[in-house]
């Protein structure tokens, strides 16, 4: 079933049931652009047979980044660097479509010191994250403005269709959180409300985008935290989305403070027996769903992906990390050439005990995520230089040279911005 075609509601078909899903990439210039590092990555990614590859987020305004070396598209000043992103994919064979995101409280300090949120609710991780400010209704309907100019603008480059990243503690999905939405107006207090920037943004987008154009939603399957958005929460947004237009839906799940999908020690063991993370959640959600939907976080296996797919539990495989690994993973597995992917997660610690998975400090374990990302950027590093990737790499290294590599950018950004103005 990998190599079947699926038709999204509008009509679009992918050719196959693969997805290389989003993994920021780190890689725009000083100025916020796409480079030739996103051609040599994406290029790569796309001759390895994936039907469709998903982008890093592409920030929709360039005050509030998830992290510096984000590409953002807010004007056309990018414009010819994103056409030639997006004509590498289709070259290639495969299509690209944009992940458009604004990252609300998940701003780091070396972006902006006072990033919005729903609510003033401060993240607390090592504290690389300063004090939000409640958004006001006058940058709410900003936010909702620039998420169908960033759609436009992506369109027009020559992307194949656009995400809406409402997943994994961004803005979007701060509105849906009850934990982090506090506000008592229109867009606060019953779930209702709370979803009420997702569904106007989406009807945004579409009015800019027309309806041949694929528009997809990342939302979580749950935040697993105490009195977050929940998964009855999840399918109620679930049926609202049936009528919005959506035509693809990936489910995922957890935030910054809580990301399931890097902590593959602390699954339920339910949830190791059936490989994926999320597809137990899926399983309820595809009740609901009239979109297609795909599963993405802990695919593994050959016989896993296609028990998935051949249950009904999911139409669509979203793989992120092992695409770093094998780049051209999609068609080893279509050929039967590949049976199981590489799951380094648990060796990429920075020790036992004290800094390892079972120390309960939030700060230290804040420390090896981070060290986990920071090995995976390497890679996609290497790959965006024409490169093989290097398993003998140390997660040790990999967070001093991530941390400081995120510096550097962030510097260089402001400085070229200094002197731009």
């Amino acid at each position: 079933m990998l190599n079947q075609p699926l038709t999204l509601p509008n009509g679009h078909v992918l050719k196959n049931r693969i997805c290389k899903a989003a993994m920021t990439e780190g890689l725009a210039d000083k100025n916020d652009n796409a480079t030739e590092r996103h051609i040599t990555l994406y290029k790569t990614w796309a001759e390895g047979g994936a039907a469709l590859l998903i982008s890093g987020n592409i920030m929709v305004d360039k005050r509030y980044l998830e992290r510096s070396g984000n590409v953002v598209a807010e004007d056309e000043s990018g414009l010819a660097q994103l056409s030639a992103w997006a004509r590498a994919v289709d070259n290639a064979g495969s299509q690209l479509w944009a992940q458009i995101s604004h990252p609300g409280r998940q701003c780091p300090r070396l972006a902006n010191l006072h990033p919005i949120a729903p609510s003033e609710v401060q993240l607390n991780m090592v504290g690389n994250f300063g004090r939000p400010r409640a958004a006001s209704e006058a940058e709410i309907q900003n936010v909702i403005r620039r998420f169908a100019r960033t759609a436009a603008i992506v369109k027009k480059a020559g992307f194949h269709g656009v995400q809406i990243h409402a997943a994994h503690g961004y803005l979007i999905s701060q509105f849906l959180s009850p934990l982090t939405n506090l506000r008592d107006d229109q867009w606060g207090g019953p779930l209702h409300n709370r979803a009420r920037l997702l569904l106007e943004i989406i009807r945004a987008v579409r009015a800019e985008v027309g309806v041949a154009f694929p528009i997809a939603v990342k939302l979580n399957s749950a935040d697993f935290q105490k009195g977050g958005f929940s998964a009855a929460d999840c399918q109620q947004v679930v049926g609202w989305l049936n009528t919005a237009g959506v035509d693809l839906l990936e489910i995922s799940g957890g935030t910054y403070e809580q990301l399931v999908f890097m902590q593959p020690d602390e699954m339920r063991a339910s949830t190791q027996k059936r490989e994926a993370y999320f597809l137990e959640y899926a399983r309820e959600i595809k009740k609901i769903a009239r979109m297609p939907v795909m599963v993405t976080g802990g695919f593994r296996s050959l016989a896993g992906m296609q028990a998935a797919l051949e249950a009904g539990d999911t139409d669509m495989l979203g793989i992120a990390r092992p695409f770093c690994l094998i780049p051209d993973l999609a068609n080893q597995l279509m050929a039967g050439q590949l049976s199981t992917l590489p799951h380094n997660e648990n060796q990429l610690v920075l020790g036992k005990g004290y800094f390892g998975p079972a120390s309960k400090s939030k700060s230290l374990q804040a420390l090896n995520n981070q060290s986990q990302a920071g090995w995976y950027y390497h890679q996609i590093e290497l790959l965006a230089a024409g490169l093989s990737p290097r398993i003998a790499y140390s997660p040790r290294r990999a967070l001093f040279s991530h941390l400081n590599k995120d510096f550097m950018r962030a510097m260089r950004r402001k400085f070229a911005k200094r002197n731009a103005a």
